[in-house]
């Protein structure tokens, strides 16, 4: 396999970064992500109930729901209008898969991605956090089928690699399964479960 030169890694950095870094951009600010989420987790909504539910204002909701409509994760719904004053969004089905290795070193792109890996780790301490102030409430089974599990094990590159992709395709045949009973049992209820997966080198963890 013949090398790539320099203009060549570049242009091709250049290509991956120009696309993906507008999607992390676009996704991993707190506030887009926190509307992509109520909006799939609540359902179609217009601006002015998004601004009502969250407390933001009208103008800041529609600029934060532009970038994510760019980059394809939510899309408008104007069938659900009343009129033409009003102006529905829904969430689309699209996953994201990416790393800081899409990326060359010290390039902007390499940057807005360690951001981004920041930014989607504050998100889901907030949510494990969210989650534990209201599991006192919660109903009993709800605390029971809750958990977490956690292992620290020597390992190589390559087996921590493999334990990813095990640990994604397990998540991924389990979630098609849950939608698909959904859609057999609309009546039973159900609740928005959040999966966080990571498999990282790590050394002890001081207190």
């Amino acid at each position: 396999m013949s090398r790539r030169t320099a203009e060549d890694r570049h242009r091709i950095e250049q290509d991956v970064s120009t696309e993906l870094i507008d999607v992390l951009v676009a996704l991993h600010h707190p506030t887009r992500r926190w509307l992509a989420e109520l909006l799939w987790v609540e359902g179609p909504a217009t601006v002015g109930r998004l601004a009502a539910r969250t407390g933001l204002a009208v103008g800041s909701v529609s600029h934060h729901l532009k970038p994510l409509h760019q980059q394809g994760f939510i899309e408008p719904a104007p069938e659900l209008a009343r009129d033409t004053r009003e102006s529905w969004w829904r969430t689309t089905p699209r996953n994201l898969s990416w790393s800081v290795e899409d990326f060359e070193p010290d390039s902007l792109g390499r940057r807005v991605a360690d951001q981004a890996e920041v930014e989607n780790f504050r998100y889901q301490a907030r949510a494990i956090q969210a989650w534990l102030k209201e599991m006192g409430d919660a109903p009993a089974e709800w605390r029971r089928a809750a958990g977490a599990t956690d292992s620290l094990v020597k390992a190589t590159a390559e087996q921590t690699a493999d334990l990813h992709h095990r640990l994604d395709a397990v998540l991924s045949a389990w979630t098609q399964e849950v939608q698909a009973d959904a859609r057999a049992r609309p009546d039973v209820v159900r609740r928005a479960v959040r999966t966080v997966i990571r498999c990282f080198p790590s050394n002890p963890v001081r207190p």
